[in-house]
């Protein structure tokens, strides 16, 4: 059990990825601030329910990822654009509501690692739906990776599949909740599979309608 800061925020925050955030709340630039001096993460966590901003504190998720900061740009006002990448999962027990910002009593929520020779099989058979729908991305999204430097342990691959996928926050939320590695390769095989073929019929349907599509 340990302490972190909360950050209840509209994303999903998976290990081992990156996240950029821009501080302009007087709560969040006091605890980015204080994480800053004492070098010391906080947690991302998809908010349940609430807004984001400028609000009363949101009602976060139980599972979230500790962000560790990389890079920090600051502005005026104490304005930040700061740069994280994430780190580990956490489960929250308790959470105390008594500063500007939530700060939850956590533990350590880490992912089940056995059978390494199926999680490689299961990881070989997912990546090449994730390099398929890598070439359909461009298309739509303003992003572009070279296949050739997907992950290439299982686990790193699971983390970075599921934060490209375009599929609903709960969805994702579901995915970093995972218990087993093995469990989370096969579920993001099916999810590939599925929304490849959903963005391919997207296409055949809109393809009369200028060819643009969303795949949010």
């Amino acid at each position: 059990m340990f302490e972190l800061p909360l950050f209840p925020l509209d994303i999903v925050l998976f290990p081992g990825m990156p996240l950029s955030l821009h501080i302009f709340e007087d709560r969040y630039k006091l605890m980015i601030g204080k994480c800053l001096q004492e070098r010391q993460p906080f947690g991302v966590v998809l908010i349940r329910k609430g807004q984001e901003a400028l609000g009363p504190l949101a009602e976060p998720h139980l599972v979230g990822c500790t962000a560790y900061v990389s890079q920090v740009e600051r502005l005026d006002q104490g304005r930040m654009n700061i740069g994280v990448i994430g780190r580990e999962r956490f489960r929250i027990n308790t959470v105390d509501q008594g500063l500007p910002y939530l700060l939850g009593q956590v533990e350590r929520f880490p992912i089940g690692d056995l059978n390494r020779e199926e999680q490689k099989l299961a990881a070989d058979r997912l990546r090449p739906w994730v390099i398929r729908y890598l070439a359909l991305l461009p298309e739509v999204e303003d992003l572009t990776i070279e296949p050739r430097l997907l992950p290439v342990d299982p686990i790193p691959l699971a983390y970075l599949a599921a934060t490209l996928l375009q599929v609903p926050l709960e969805m994702k939320q579901s995915l970093l909740m995972e218990k087993q590695a093995l469990a989370l390769l096969k579920e993001l095989h099916d999810l590939y599979r599925r929304e490849i073929a959903l963005v391919k019929l997207m296409r055949e349907q809109q393809g009369a309608d200028e060819g643009f599509f969303s795949l949010n």
